[in-house]
């Protein structure tokens, strides 16, 4: 399970995010009508903004190995952030 912890002065906020959620959420975002929809909507605005940039497909088959590798390293520590002003992110399998 992912765990997300996010603290500040004035609120606590802690999503567990389990496994097969992610999973779902993987293939959610490396579907081919996601895609579509993404060059379909960006491609009007960097027309008008004249900007040469192209939107990468995520492979399916290249994340599910590093979403199983995770599987195998729980407890691990992926973001430790702590601002000046307090507030406290982190991320942890």
């Amino acid at each position: 399970m992912l765990h997300i912890k996010v603290k500040s002065k004035d609120f606590r906020l802690t999503l567990p995010i389990p496994y097969a959620i992610l999973n779902i959420v993987i293939s959610i975002l490396s579907s081919e009508f996601l895609h579509q929809r993404i060059h379909h909507w960006t491609r009007e605005h960097f027309k008008k903004k004249q900007l040469d940039f192209s939107i990468l497909d995520i492979d399916r088959k290249a994340l599910k190995p590093i979403y199983k590798e995770l599987k195998n390293h729980r407890g691990l520590v992926l973001v430790d952030v702590k601002a000046k002003d307090g507030t406290e992110v982190v991320v942890r399998l």
